[in-house]
């Protein structure tokens, strides 16, 4: 079967089995509750067995879906059997609250039932799809599809799935070769951050012996400058370990012309900075850190400045809210964001947060174009640095 047949029959497949899946979470209530809150669960059944009807010619052909056409089945014969237990007494009560009970087993059953062949076909046509199509937007629709399965959770039955299907050497194979577009690259490497959120158990490993950690920091994006930034709070110090020698690289990435290459890059530095040992500090200090941040810190003051020239309502009558601060001028006070993170750092003795923070003082001063710049920026490290200091104390 090619793509396109393959595409089809999905489209004809899916959206009643979808249908029957959303059905069956109106039968999995508490049998008591429906007792007690007078939840009409019949009409719940009528609706599914009635979908069920309808999807039979597409479920009857499929061998693989006999389970779900067994459960509609029994679904059906407990309703019968529900519709007779009419009365009031304690016989009558126990045996609908039995029946309700079977009834609410049999929604969760046919809902995961539905979600394994779904998952099933998905992963196939992902794979087929990786395999076959020479065109990004199928690709990127494709790894767009696996990482909001990933999004909803673990789920064992589909971890065998990607696993046996070999998903992750897919995801690895695209982010780590150039002749992919950009494009496909980035939602590849969006995936496998989906991966490693999915279960960090399996797949850090993964991450950590293979080459996509150094494909994302060459890559130089936007995106895989985020999804790095994301590996490095999920797995920490492991990563920030081996990812030492590529630290100058994600430093030069602050020259990018790129607002959110270079707002994604300082992102991933300062939760570096918050891992880092004293070696990790010390490289980036003499990658003349302090002295891009200055620079990116100097441009934004630029900005806001245009900003408050060209709007109606000048900075000393409107105070910003922080998120619209950070979402506008992500730059802001990024020294004194980077001392802090020092300040708080995992990786560090007490003595070496206090000699790297007299370091960042020492730079500041000489990456400074006049003595004010130097005494605003310094000021801003100490006032952050004593909150900090006054807050673990």
């Amino acid at each position: 079967m090619d793509e396109a047949e393959q595409e089809v029959e999905n489209q004809h497949l899916l959206p009643p089995l979808e249908a029957l899946k959303k059905a069956s979470k109106n039968l999995q209530s508490n049998p008591i509750s429906i007792i007690y809150n007078n939840y009409d669960i019949s009409t719940a059944i009528e609706a599914l067995l009635e979908l069920g009807t309808k999807a039979d010619p597409v479920i009857s052909i499929d061998p693989s879906l006999f389970k779900l056409n067994q459960l509609l089945s029994n679904l059906k014969t407990l309703f019968e059997k529900l519709e007779k237990l009419q009365g009031y007494g304690l016989r009558s009560l126990l045996h609908r609250q039995i029946t309700n009970y079977k009834i609410s087993q049999i929604g969760y059953a046919m809902e995961a039932e539905i979600q394994a062949y779904v998952d099933q076909k998905n992963v196939q046509s992902f794979v087929k799809t990786m395999e076959e199509s020479v065109e990004d937007d199928k690709k990127v629709k494709a790894l767009m599809g696996l990482e909001n399965r990933l999004g909803q959770g673990f789920d064992k039955q589909y971890q065998q799935l990607i696993l046996r299907a070999k998903v992750f050497s897919f995801l690895e194979f695209m982010v780590c070769d150039s002749k992919f577009s950009n494009w496909v690259r980035d939602q590849a490497a969006l995936a496998v951050l989906g991966l490693v959120k999915f279960n960090k158990d399996v797949f850090v490993g993964l991450v950590l012996m293979g080459p996509i950690v150094r494909a994302l920091i060459q890559m130089g994006s936007s995106c895989s400058i985020q999804v790095l930034t994301g590996l490095v709070k999920i797995i920490r110090t492991p990563l920030v370990d081996d990812i030492n020698g590529e630290i100058p690289r994600i430093i030069s990435l602050l020259g990018s012309e790129d607002l959110s290459t270079k707002a994604a890059a300082m992102n991933c530095l300062l939760e570096i900075a918050i891992l880092g040992r004293e070696e990790v500090i010390g490289l980036m200090l003499e990658e003349d850190l302090i002295k891009k941040l200055m620079g990116v810190q100097r441009l934004e003051v630029g900005l806001q400045s245009n900003e408050d020239e060209n709007g109606s309502v000048c900075a000393e009558e409107r105070e910003p809210k922080m998120e619209e601060s950070v979402e506008k001028f992500p730059f802001s006070r990024c020294v004194a964001s980077f001392a802090v993170q020092v300040e708080v750092g995992e990786g560090l003795e007490q003595g070496e947060k206090r000699a790297f923070k007299l370091e960042i003082l020492k730079r500041v001063r000489e990456a400074s174009v006049s003595d004010a710049e130097a005494a605003t920026v310094v000021a801003e490290v100490l006032d952050y640095v004593s909150v900090v200091d006054r807050c673990t104390c």
